[in-house]
C-alpha cells in the first residue's frame, strides 16, 4: 500500500481535472509509476491519457467493449480484456501503442482482471464461469479455478499473499483460492448481495467488488441491494464489510436512498474503503470503515461514474463516467 498521504483528507475531496473522449467510458487505471491513466471506451478503444502533459493517445485492438484493465507492476505491459473474449498487451509507454501479443482466452466477456502481489501472475475471469492464470510476462497459461456455475464479475488477489486469491459471480458466491492447489479453501456469506426477481425472472445483483485491507485484516465485498425492480434500476448500494480471520460479518454499508451499484473498491489505508457506484442517481465514492455502517463520508461525481482507480501518490482517483469524460478528483483542500 502506497504510505497515507499528510495532506489527504476525503472530507476535502475535489475534482481537478476532466478530459473527454468520443464515446462513453467503461474502465480505468493509472499505471503503477504514475505516468498515465488508460480508459476503455464504447468504441471498443482504449484511450491513454499522459498526466504531465494531458497528451490522448488510442489504442485499438478489440473487437469489442473492453471492461477490464490492469498493469505490471513494473509498468512495462498493459493488459485489456475484452467482450470479445480477448486479453491483449501492450507496451505501456510506446509513443503508438500495438497489440504485442493477443490471446482468445475466454468464451464470451472478460469482465475482470487482477495482479498478483508479486507481480508474476494475471488473473481474468468473465462469462464462462472460469478463472484462468497467466505469467504476465510472457502470457503462457499457468492454471484453471473451476467452481462458479455462473458469470464471474470480479476477482482479487490478497494483498501480501500472491497464494490467495478471491472471486465472486453473480450468484454471490465469494470464493477463497488456495492456488498451490486449485481449490476452493473458504466462502463468505454474501447473499444479500443476490436479488431474484420471479417477476422479471432475472437473477440480478452479485459480487461486483472486492477489496482486502492492507493489513489483512478486514474483507470488503460491494454490489447491491434492495433490488425490487432490477430492470428498471430500482436498487441500492451495498457494502459487506468481514473480518478476514474469523469471517465474521462486522457491518453492512449502506449508502441509503442512491440508485446505483458498486463497481469498485479499493482500502485507502488498514480500516477505510473507498469505493465508487454509479446508477439512475449519478456517480459516487463512498467511504466506509468496519466501525459504522453509516458513511464515513460520500463525495458526488458530476455524473454516473463506472469505474475508479487510485493513482500510487494516494491522492488522485480516476473516474471513468457516462457521460464520455474521465475524471480526476484530488483526496485533499482544493488549491488556491
Amino acid at each position: 500500500m502506497t504510505e497515507i498521504p499528510a495532506n489527504r483528507d476525503i472530507k476535502q475531496a475535489n475534482v481537478t481535472h476532466q478530459w473527454k473522449h468520443d464515446r462513453p467510458l467503461i474502465a480505468c487505471r493509472f499505471d503503477p509509476l504514475g505516468r498515465y491513466v488508460f480508459a476503455s471506451s464504447e468504441d471498443n478503444s482504449i484511450q491513454r491519457w499522459t498526466l504531465a502533459d494531458e497528451a490522448k493517445v488510442s489504442l485499438q485492438g478489440h473487437d469489442s467493449w473492453v471492461f477490464a484493465l490492469e498493469h505490471s507492476l513494473d509498468g512495462n505491459w498493459t493488459v485489456s480484456g475484452g467482450g470479445d473474449g480477448r486479453l491483449i498487451w501492450w507496451e505501456t509507454a510506446s509513443a503508438e501503442p500495438k497489440p504485442v501479443r493477443t490471446l482468445d482466452a475466454h468464451h464470451g466477456w472478460i469482465r475482470t482482471l487482477a495482479v498478483s502481489p508479486d507481480g508474476k501472475t494475471l488473473a481474468s475471469a468473465g462469462n464462462d464461469h472460469v478463472i484462468r492464470l497467466w505469467n504476465i510476462q510472457e502470457g503462457t497459461p499457468l492454471g484453471e479455478l473451476h467452481g462458479h456455475e455462473r458469470h464471474v464479475y470480479c476477482v482479487r488477489f490478497h494483498p501480501t499473499d500472491s497464494n490467495i486469491l478471491l472471486s465472486g459471480d453473480i450468484m454471490a458466491s465469494l470464493k477463497q483460492w488456495d492456488l498451490a492447489k486449485e481449490a476452493v479453501s473458504r466462502e463468505f456469506d454474501c447473499k444479500s448481495l443476490h436479488t431474484y426477481n420471479s417477476g422479471q425472472k432475472v437473477d440480478f445483483g452479485g459480487v461486483r467488488a472486492i477489496a482486502v485491507s492492507p493489513d489483512g485484516k478486514y474483507l470488503a465485498a460491494g454490489g447491491l441491494h434492495k433490488a425490487s425492480n432490477p430492470l428498471g434500476s430500482v436498487h441500492e448500494p451495498l457494502d459487506l464489510m468481514f473480518d478476514w480471520e474469523s469471517q465474521k460479518l462486522l457491518q453492512s454499508c449502506v449508502a441509503e436512498n442512491i440508485r446505483s451499484v458498486i463497481w469498485r473498491q479499493l482500502f485507502l489505508d488498514n480500516k477505510t474503503v473507498m469505493a465508487v457506484s454509479g446508477g439512475t442517481s449519478g456517480g459516487f465514492l463512498h467511504f466506509w470503515t468496519p466501525e459504522a455502517a453509516k458513511e464515513a463520508h460520500q463525495f458526488k461525481l458530476p455524473r454516473l461514474a463506472r469505474d475508479m482507480d487510485l493513482h500510487s501518490d494516494g491522492l488522485q482517483v480516476a473516474t471513468a463516467h457516462s457521460d464520455s469524460q474521465l475524471r480526476i478528483t484530488k483526496l485533499a483542500k482544493k488549491e488556491a
